[in-house]
């Protein structure tokens, strides 16, 4: 599929957003360009069921900032998506063809069963929990999805949302006790008239601006050492802990808080009482964000009818990190030699009884080996470090933020000193055992890794033997390899300390014909 450059305009009950994307193979979804304009639409809608005038206007003055924005960009592939403000508005009809006529984009009006398909379109392709409740809360509507190994069984739309609950819950500025008990009854009764998600026990994953501004909150007040909120998880505990502080705050207080868009200030409490209503239906204690939602579904969906292999929903991380090797200079070829002779390793490791087998193992030391040392891209001399901050510090989809913080500490190991560095921050996330594990499985990344010195890809095999009180490792190369040889030899320090004993080598060169 050739590159496309594509906007996507947003047209929801709160918020109506302009994202730019470009996308092709090696490089990926990309989004360049991210506009965002408070219009809350939900509150134009009049008693009759109409769209105001004023809000009309307010719509057609957006889309016309917007046709501005994507003049400078040189973008005319425009998808515009409306939700259930304009859904719910009975003069919808008219409010299309004015804003075709006066702006010259077409909207959409997405249908309840659309916008939870697309929500669940943008979770399967970004994140590894295989079966979930999804719940994608915006100004006027509620969409939940229920999946099961990444098909999707159930949608519903409920047509309340942040906004509407403000307007039909709160008297004030923002929600107080009383008004909270009312708003927690209501939710739990329209939750428990869906039999398809009471009890089922699976995590809930949030959607959408409350979810993001929800995780950015938390992350501040308990100094989380990673960013990105998607994957981000949360307890049951955690959002009654987070609830109850921010209840604290008066309003002037809650729009100057870190990590809380001063916008959503008078309707973040009454979405984290939607988000723990619907964990209790569930019977869950697993909370889980998605950074991705509708737009991402919406793209996602359209390269996907141009190369239906742009994505593997089943294995999420194999494109991310395709991707994320491509961009710091790693080949194709040069990712299948590491994986290759990593998995070769490993499994001498297990006949040899130097490790217990496990596939998860086995999975995360090839996830590592196509990005190992990618901070050389950046500066030979101190890749170790730059490999550990690029890993650690991008949100990777496929990935939760412990697995992101295991592969930044394998790809980047350089030695035990540095590896314990890096991993103190995180000394409450992974046990005595499973560090020890991680440092010996950056170990023998790091002797793989010597055996591409050159990154001719010269090194075929490997095989591990114990000989008398020694252990060899004999290297099968396709031409000469003094390079490697000599890497290899300086670096093996580190696996002998994994084997405790003596590590030789022995290099052949494939005879030929």
């Amino acid at each position: 599929m050739k590159k496309i450059k594509t906007a996507i305009i947003d047209i929801g009950s709160n918020t109506i957003r302009l994202v730019l994307y470009s996308y092709n193979k090696n490089e990926g979804l990309k989004e360049f360009g991210n506009i965002k304009t408070v219009a809350r639409l939900r509150t134009y809608l009049l008693p009759n069921g109409e769209m105001s005038e004023e809000g009309i206007q307010l719509l057609g003055e957006t889309l016309r900032s917007f046709r501005l924005i994507l003049a400078d960009y040189h973008v005319t592939d425009v998808k515009a998506a409306a939700t259930a403000a304009v859904r719910q508005a009975i003069n919808n009809d008219k409010i299309i063809a004015r804003m075709k006529e006066e702006t010259g984009i077409l909207i959409d009006i997405l249908t309840e069963e659309e916008e939870a398909y697309y929500g669940f379109v943008a979770v399967a392709h970004s994140m590894d929990t295989p079966s979930a409740v999804t719940i994608d809360i915006g100004g006027g509507s509620t969409e939940i999805t229920l999946f099961i190994n990444k098909k999707l069984q159930k949608t519903i739309s409920f047509p309340f949302g942040t906004v509407s609950l403000k307007q039909k819950f709160v008297s004030g500025p923002i929600i107080d006790k009383i008004e909270r008990e009312k708003l927690r009854t209501f939710v739990k009764e329209q939750f428990s008239s869906l039999k398809w998600i009471v009890d089922v026990g699976l995590p809930v994953i949030a959607i959408g601006g409350s979810a993001r501004n929800i995780a950015q909150v938390h992350q501040q007040k308990v100094g989380y050492p990673l960013s990105g909120v998607h994957q981000y998880e949360m307890t049951v505990s955690d959002l009654q802990q987070l609830r109850d502080y921010l209840t604290e705050f008066s309003y002037d207080n809650l729009r100057q808080l870190d990590g809380l868009s001063s916008d959503r200030a008078d309707t973040i409490v009454p979405a984290l009482e939607v988000f723990m209503e619907l964990l209790s239906t569930v019977n869950s204690n697993s909370f889980q964000v998605s950074k991705k939602g509708l737009r991402e579904g919406l793209i996602i969906s359209r390269v996907l009818q141009g190369n239906p292999q742009a994505y593997d929903k089943y294995n999420v991380f194999e494109e991310s990190g395709r991707q994320l090797a491509l961009a710091y200079g790693r080949t194709e070829e040069e990712v299948h030699t590491l994986e290759s002779l990593t998995e070769q390793l490993y499994r001498g490791c297990i006949n040899l009884k130097l490790f217990e087998y496990s596939e998860v193992d086995l999975q995360l030391l090839k996830k590592a080996a196509k990005v190992y040392g990618i901070g050389e891209y950046i500066e030979l001399d101190s890749s170790s470090q730059h490999t550990f901050y690029l890993i650690s510090n991008q949100s990777i989809p496929g990935l939760s933020h412990i697995d992101r913080v295991k592969l930044a500490l394998l790809a980047s190991y350089k030695n035990r000193d540095y590896f314990l560095r890096f991993a103190r921050p995180f000394d409450s996330w992974i046990s005595k055992e499973e560090f020890k594990k991680l440092r010996d499985f950056g170990a023998i990344l790091k002797f793989v890794y010597a055996l591409n010195m050159t990154k001719r890809n010269v090194v075929k095999n490997i095989a591990l033997e114990k000989v008398n009180n020694h252990f060899q490792i004999e290297v099968l190369t396709s031409e000469r390899a003094i390079a490697e040889l000599a890497q290899a030899e300086k670096q093996k320090k580190h696996i002998e300390r994994v084997f405790k004993g003596e590590v030789k080598l022995k290099f052949n060169e494939e005879r030929q014909g």
